[in-house]
């Protein structure tokens, strides 16, 4: 019997900010898109500056989004 370990998919930081842009143009805002975004920013490593921009971003998208209900 042959086991294949399944294989982890990387995104690239480039694919990591479109999808993240993508989440917030054009569509409803709910706690999943914070969710999403929060998983695609899990996908960079720690030290990652892009990962911290996104962070900062998120943050303040919240903070907008909060403030506007």
């Amino acid at each position: 019997m042959i086991y294949r370990a399944a294989e982890a998919v990387l995104l690239t930081e480039s694919e990591v900010e479109r999808s993240f842009r993508r989440l917030f143009v054009n569509q409803e805002v709910s706690d999943a898109t914070f969710e999403k975004a929060e998983s695609l920013i899990d996908e960079l490593r720690p030290e990652n500056p892009l990962r911290h921009r996104l962070t900062v971003e998120l943050d303040e998208l919240r903070a907008h989004h909060a403030g506007s209900k």
